[in-house]
């Protein structure tokens, strides 16, 4: 987690462009001409994809640094001669993070515990559930809960007002934490790279209902959990975090499970951390995660 300086202001710079000599000494070289010292600075260069990332966090001397929309305009000069995908970040703002949910909490308490004792540092916007089940537990907590039931009939609708809640609520991400919905392909791509998804391990190997019975049936000797980010591709999408526990002859389908959560529960926080301290970039069908 970023540690900012007391007094003054704190920024994430990320960027990637094609791999060439010299984007490190124009990145360090713009920073240092604004009076902004960085505190961490990841690269890496994919010699297999040719592209270049990097990542610095830094602050400003509130006298001399220009302010936050000045520093992206003047950093576009070397976006544009460097060809780069980029963003500056508020290192301060909280991002806003909309939750989606059926039945099983897991995923959900934790998160929300996650958040309550600052480890997470977002702001909930909301938790939208296809079920009522667990209204009372999210509204307890002072977070508005919407109940967005899908059918068949009402699939394409919902998702529709899903969208306008996401822009209503102004959510800079969407986790599914064990949301037992398939999203359209239309609302994937829309969502690209800012919804998140968990489930176990074990995929593609055991699918539909009751995959730790499956898991428990063939003898497996790990489990586990993945979360990724959600794309057309079901389950497919580029991996952030993965957990694995290893597990032996003792563990009934049960105990299987309770591995499982845990796995679950474990991976889906730390990808949301990584995710909203800007950490991760897309790579093609995979990740760069600077930890």
């Amino acid at each position: 987690m970023n540690v900012p300086i007391e007094g003054k202001p704190h920024y994430i710079l990320n960027a990637t462009c094609d791999s060439r000599l010299g984007t490190v000494a124009a990145v360090s070289g713009f920073l240092a001409s604004r009076q902004c010292y960085i505190t961490d600075m990841h690269q890496f260069d994919d010699v297999l994809s040719g592209r270049f990332f990097v990542r610095v966090t830094f602050y400003g001397d509130p006298a001399r640094t220009p302010t936050l929309e000045r520093l992206r305009e003047e950093f576009l000069e070397v976006a544009n001669k460097e060809e780069m995908e980029w963003a500056i970040f508020d290192g301060e703002k909280k991002p806003r993070v909309l939750i989606m949910v059926s039945k099983f909490d897991h995923c959900l308490v934790d998160l929300l515990y996650r958040n309550r004792t600052g480890e997470l540092r977002m702001d909930i916007s909301a938790v939208v559930s296809n079920h009522p089940d667990l209204k009372q537990l999210v509204e307890s907590q002072g977070i508005a809960y919407i109940h967005l039931p899908v059918t068949p009939e009402t699939k394409a609708q919902q998702e529709e007002r899903l969208m306008e809640i996401v822009a209503e609520t102004n959510s800079d991400l969407v986790v599914l934490a064990r949301y037992m919905q398939v999203l359209s392909d239309s609302l994937c791509r829309r969502l690209r790279g800012r919804a998140m998804n968990i489930h176990h391990s074990f995929l593609p190997g055991f699918k539909g209902a009751k995959p730790y019975h499956q898991a428990h049936e063939r003898g497996v000797k790990l489990t586990g959990a993945t979360a990724h980010y959600v794309t057309a591709d079901l389950d497919e999408g580029p991996i952030i975090e993965q957990f694995v526990e290893r597990v032996d002859h003792t563990f009934t389908p049960e105990k299987l499970a309770a591995a499982g959560r845990d796995s679950e529960c474990r991976a889906l926080a730390t990808a949301v951390r990584f995710h909203i301290e800007h950490r991760v970039f897309l790579n093609g069908s995979r990740t760069v995660v600077f930890r």
